[in-house]
């Protein structure tokens, strides 16, 4: 059975109550007895774990895209030396 969060909008309070789908909503607050409560949706908790949650894994890549584990290029070699003094000179 789901769990299901109202509010009252007369006094503020919040509560949660396990109901049937079947049920009919809760009309009254429990804390001030008036009739100004309504249901709250609320997001689920889910947590993604395991394969196929990833780019990498859950789909196959389109033709011409680069692979999301592409090794970096390496470094490129610059000709710049160095005298003693400090000073770049381009060769």
């Amino acid at each position: 059975m789901p769990i299901y969060e109202y509010v009252c909008d007369h006094c503020g309070s919040r509560f949660e109550r396990i109901q049937r789908f079947s049920d009919d909503p809760i009309r009254i607050c429990p804390d001030c007895n008036t009739e100004s409560v309504r249901r709250v949706l609320s997001p689920a908790g889910i947590i993604f774990k395991g394969s196929g949650w990833y780019i990498t894994d859950s789909r196959q890549l389109k033709s011409g895209a680069k692979e999301a584990t592409k090794e970096l290029a390496p470094p490129r070699e610059t000709s710049t030396s160095f005298s003693k003094d400090g000073a770049g000179e381009d060769d």
